[in-house]
């Protein structure tokens, strides 16, 4: 017997404006010029309208965020998606550090977009290219060996950046950096961050791991549904070999995939 077509409830509509607003630092942190390129070339693909900022102050973030949000609201036309991207270093305990090296906390930006009326029962996108803490992965088990005898055969030839100013090996205590629980505002996000907590991400000259391998997941299947590319993405960040900026042995990356969409989402017919 043939599966049932799904409902037409059961995947959101993009039909309206797709919206994008990409705030990158790119001072201080190389490589990060291709992924707001890759990035932004892929948002158009897709159709997204794009507003990009380069190099925001901590307030600048803030400020980009409620003028995005204005905007949205007072479109003529129906808003059917956002996706916002955040780019920058990031603080020990998950803060995103503006080009003026001041903190702002990624929480607060997500609220302000979960608050904008054109985007009630919408999806909200948000990637968050960003170190999370200071820990590094090292591997476990019987993975980690294979892989750092591969490297001391052949070495990578573009040493990583950790997208994090300051280092700190013991994290303990880091608040939690998921959105504001109880409240019926908080459907239809999906947030994906370039490292689970307290860990940090990766980056070299050619961009970031989470940017790089998304673009590429997604150009290959534009009308997926987004999760299961996102699950991807990440079987694909965590089989990469990374050897960081401060030290001579490999480690691994893994990304924090956060959702309460309520539907499928294909950001592509």
């Amino acid at each position: 017997m043939p599966e049932p077509e799904p409902s037409p409830r059961a995947q959101y509509d993009l039909l309206g404006v797709k919206a994008a607003l990409l705030l990158a630092v790119i001072q201080d942190r190389p490589g990060a010029q291709h992924d707001v390129k890759a990035l932004g070339d892929l948002c158009r693909s897709l159709g997204f309208e794009i507003t990009l900022r380069m190099d925001p102050t901590a307030q600048g973030f803030q400020a980009e965020l409620a003028q995005f949000r204005e905007r949205l609201d007072t479109c003529r036309g129906p808003v059917s998606c956002a996706l916002v991207a955040l780019m920058a270093h990031g603080g020990p305990q998950g803060q995103l550090l503006g080009a003026d090296g001041q903190e702002v906390q990624p929480e607060a930006l997500v609220q302000e977009l979960s608050h904008c009326r054109a985007l009630w029962g919408r999806p909200k996108i948000f990637l968050l290219q960003a170190c999370c803490g200071g820990n590094r992965d090292a591997g476990v088990g019987p993975v980690a060996l294979p892989w750092y005898w591969r490297w001391l055969r052949t070495p990578p030839a573009i040493p990583t950046q950790a997208d994090v100013l300051q280092i700190h090996t013991d994290a303990q205590g880091s608040p939690s950096r998921g959105p504001i629980s109880g409240s019926s505002d908080q459907a239809d996000i999906l947030t994906v961050y370039a490292a689970t907590e307290d860990c940090v991400a990766y980056r070299d000259e050619k961009g970031s791991d989470l940017v790089q391998t998304l673009v590429e997941v997604l150009r290959a299947n534009p009308r997926g549904d987004l999760l299961e590319l996102l699950t991807e993405v990440n079987r694909r960040v965590c089989e990469l070999d990374v050897l960081g900026p401060d030290c001579n042995e490999l480690r691994k990356a893994c990304l924090e995939i956060r959702s309460s969409l309520r539907r499928r989402l294909c950001l592509q017919a």
